[in-house]
């Protein structure tokens, strides 16, 4: 046994040159701006200026920014445009991802040419993405409104009325996400064990009863992680928004990444920013916490 427990520690000394490079990246990259992001949190430094450890000591306000934040009908505002992306988002990504995945499934000869065709918007820069659905979205010359014009529909300005620039952004997040969920799916669907349908269609199962007694079931892990990581995104959702309506018009596309850039680089608020980026922190974790106890519910795992 003290053999064993000795080769073991070797080894573990022998792998540490190999791990160093990594948990020195990780601390420098990740473990030290969590840090200052904390400390900075309790401060009123603009942002401007050298940065040192006295700049927390002598900036130091207290639990002044989060007492403001919540006290703030703008931090709430921006949490109610982010659920409302949410429920926008959710359903229809998951709903065109599944159906991604079932045509990639069902189409086994051509399921290479269309998993590339599918990942294309997954590959491409939210920058790029953004400037195309400003495009695509145009009142003037937007191609989504000139293939409404068709049907004898008039197209709504997406991006300039406050009541639809958030569904216009879901559209773009959900073109550009697509792909992305529908392989994880997919691939939950090639794990699916086939005996199970064959059992299904020997008892005289529809298609629709196996959908949702067979297949749903045995995707709601993959369906699971799938929301959990799409909820985490859609609260960082940014990109798309700061450069497809800056957060317009008149505020209604603020959500909370948003107003922590403007507000670090913008107003030079940053321990306000970081205060910001802390309760959206919170907000995220326990919303984690409530799908992993919620789980039980309806993730079904095979013995």
């Amino acid at each position: 046994m003290k053999r064993k427990t000795s080769k073991n520690a070797r080894k573990m000394i022998q792998a540490i040159p190999f791990m160093l490079p990594s948990f020195i990246g990780m601390i420098i990259f990740s473990l030290l701006p969590i840090i200052t992001a904390i400390g900075l949190s309790f401060t009123d430094w603009s942002g401007l200026g050298e940065f040192s450890l006295s700049t927390i000591t002598n900036n130091f306000i207290g639990l002044k920014n989060y007492k403001q934040l919540l006290g703030n009908a703008e931090f709430w505002m921006s949490v109610g445009h982010v659920l409302y992306f949410i429920a926008l988002y959710i359903p229809l990504a998951f709903i065109s991802a599944m159906l991604v995945a079932l045509i990639l499934n069902s189409s086994k000869k051509v399921s290479g040419v269309l998993r590339v065709l599918y990942y294309i918007p997954v590959l491409t820069s939210w920058v790029a993405a953004s400037l195309i659905w400003r495009w695509v979205l145009s009142s003037q010359y937007g191609v989504l409104n000139s293939i409404l014009s068709v049907f004898g529909i008039t197209g709504p300005d997406w991006l300039t009325n406050k009541y639809w620039a958030m569904p216009g952004i879901v559209l773009a997040s959900v073109w550009k996400d697509m792909g992305y969920y529908g392989l994880y799916i997919f691939g939950g669907l090639r794990g699916i064990d086939p005996t199970y349908y064959e059992a299904a269609r020997v008892d005289g199962a529809n298609k629709r009863t196996i959908l949702f007694k067979i297949t749903i079931p045995l995707l709601s892990p993959t369906l699971f992680y799938c929301l959990i990581m799409s909820l985490i995104n859609a609260f960082q959702l940014f990109p798309q928004v700061q450069i497809m309506t800056g957060g317009g018009p008149n505020g209604a596309t603020q959500v909370p990444v948003e107003r922590i850039y403007t507000y670090a680089f913008s107003y030079f608020k940053m321990g306000y920013a970081s205060a910001y980026s802390w309760l959206l922190f919170v907000i995220i974790l326990i919303l984690t916490l409530i799908q992993l106890k919620a789980q039980k519910a309806w993730v079904h795992y095979e013995a």
